[in-house]
């Protein structure tokens, strides 16, 4: 072989070389910017999909209670930085459910209309199913009241609250009756839902499905699916296009809509 034939395939060979290490720092400059957008996410959850016997496929965050925080926005959930789902009733970005930490609502002060302190309905004095986390005594109850000022906590300055409607997961015969009477919307109507139940070690499930269903068949895959969770109770939070969640494994916009309070993963 002569020299003239050895220098251009030893330059072919270091060409070739030479764009294998630019492809090799490409495709690491991009895996180390993945992990560093990824590590920006909360991943202390569980997530799950499951398909009930009768059809409804629920979409399931379970993680704890200090890992949640009550955030107002006013864009769909899928367009937020945060992980989570979607909040209570709201009306023309007026919140419709109690949304309070520490005793102060999401947008305003307490005892401001549409602030998140009243649990709002076409009657005023309605009172509705409220998830309250006791952060002293480290407990969840479901407290059916008007507004925040009646909850019942250890220290007003540790505790979140969030407004809904009773889901009563022991009571199988009053739970309907309570339901309507707390005016839950479109109960019997094909619609996206969404609700966040908790078991007896305080562990809670923030639970969308994108399946139109009822409120009794809503009900009926979540204590299907999660039975063996040994539920205690929960709450049915805002439906419909209002159904929406975001998280590592899954985007659910509902039907695109911008709603105005959420739940999010802090860690």
């Amino acid at each position: 072989m002569n020299n003239s034939r050895l220098s251009q395939l030893l330059l072919t060979k270091f060409n070739h070389f030479h764009i294998f290490l630019i492809i090799t720092f490409i495709l690491l400059v991009s895996l180390i910017s993945y992990y560093q957008n990824e590590s920006k996410f909360p991943r202390h959850y569980h997530y799950e999909k499951q398909k009930a016997s009768n059809d409804v496929i629920l979409h399931t965050i379970r993680t704890t209670p200090d890992n949640i925080r009550l955030q107002a926005i006013d864009t769909n959930v899928t367009k937020t930085p945060y992980y989570g789902i979607n909040g209570g009733f709201f009306w023309e970005g007026a919140l419709l459910s109690i949304a309070v930490i520490n005793d102060q609502p999401l947008k305003g002060l307490p005892g401001d209309y549409g602030s998140g302190w009243y649990n709002t309905g076409i009657d005023t004095n309605l009172k509705r199913g409220t998830l309250v986390w006791d952060d002293i005594t480290k407990r969840f109850s479901i407290q059916v009241v008007t507004h925040a000022g009646e909850l019942t906590v250890t220290d007003k300055y540790h505790y979140w609250a969030q407004g809904g409607v009773s889901m009563r997961l022991n009571d199988s015969f009053g739970w309907e009756n309570d339901m309507i009477l707390e005016e839950m919307p479109a109960y019997n109507e094909s619609r996206m839902r969404t609700a966040i139940v908790y078991d007896n070690l305080e562990n809670m499930y923030m639970i969308v499905t994108p399946t139109y269903c009822t409120i009794a068949e809503f009900r009926t895959a979540i204590l299907e699916t999660l039975g063996n969770r040994r539920l205690v109770d929960g709450i049915y939070l805002d439906g419909d296009g209002s159904s929406q969640m975001l998280c590592r494994y899954v985007r659910l916009n509902g039907d695109q809509r911008q709603v105005y309070q959420m739940l999010t993963l802090i860690q």
